[in-house]
């Protein structure tokens, strides 16, 4: 019986502070809510958003942390932010500034480095790294601007800048500025521009992704096939 009654009330209690987490995020996070809603059409609901989306919990959680780390809370946001990445899979350091709307897909293994800054309307898939290069202090990870996809497994390195509207392919490695209107394929992370035309709204096909190194070679081997032709017509007027 005591068993059966101290289970009663870890329910009671687990239940009690699970309904303060879905009040407290539906008011507070209902951009973050939407934005989960039209960019993934596996979510039905939003109260399926505030209970079964990692992103969305990761991203709640980092709000918190965040907020004592601006105001020189020690340690516990960092504790925060490690019982979040337990409890989500997705690490976002205390200190790195994220804009609103963002939504992280599945999100297991993301890392998002400590002087990582996101705008607004970025899209991040499962295992995308904004990491840094090595041990120098100061900026050191990226800074990702508005309506960006960053594709599964990516890892985008460095003190660098991911311009807007600007598609990154599952598992490239950025190592450069990338400009506003374009996308990075391959490792390392190549550069192709959409037509130098801006890119309407948020673009999450990446089967639709150019490979400038594919159409390189493809170039490359229709010159060789022309060349080839004018020996074989050489050698029939002989």
């Amino acid at each position: 019986m005591f068993i059966l009654g101290l289970i009663g009330k870890i329910a009671v209690f687990f239940f009690i502070l699970l309904t303060i987490y879905v009040t407290i995020a539906a008011i507070t996070a209902k951009e973050e809510i939407k934005s989960a809603l039209e960019r993934d059409p596996a979510a039905t609901s939003a109260l399926e958003v505030l209970l079964t989306y990692s992103g969305f919990q990761a991203i709640f959680i980092h709000k918190i942390a965040a907020f004592l780390h601006q105001r020189g809370v020690p340690i516990l946001p960092r504790v925060i932010s490690q019982f979040s990445r337990c409890f989500t899979g997705i690490e976002i350091h205390p200190a790195a500034k994220i804009g609103k709307r963002l939504f992280i897909d599945h999100g297991m293994g993301v890392v998002i480095g400590e002087t990582s800054v996101i705008g607004d309307d970025v899209t991040i898939f499962q295992g995308v790294t904004l990491g840094g290069t090595g041990k120098e202090k100061g900026k050191r990870h990226p800074t990702v601007g508005n309506k960006v996809v960053i594709g599964a497994g990516a890892k985008v390195l460095g003190n660098i800048r991911i311009g807007d509207n600007v598609n990154v392919g599952a598992n490239a490695v950025v190592i450069r500025d990338v400009p506003s209107n374009s996308t990075v394929v391959g490792v390392p992370g190549r550069v192709a521009r959409k037509e130098g035309k801006k890119v309407p709204g948020i673009n999450l096909d990446h089967s639709a992704l150019p490979d400038p190194l594919a159409n390189s070679l493809e170039k490359l081997q229709h010159e060789i096939d022309n060349i080839e032709g004018e020996i074989k017509h050489w050698h029939r007027n002989r």
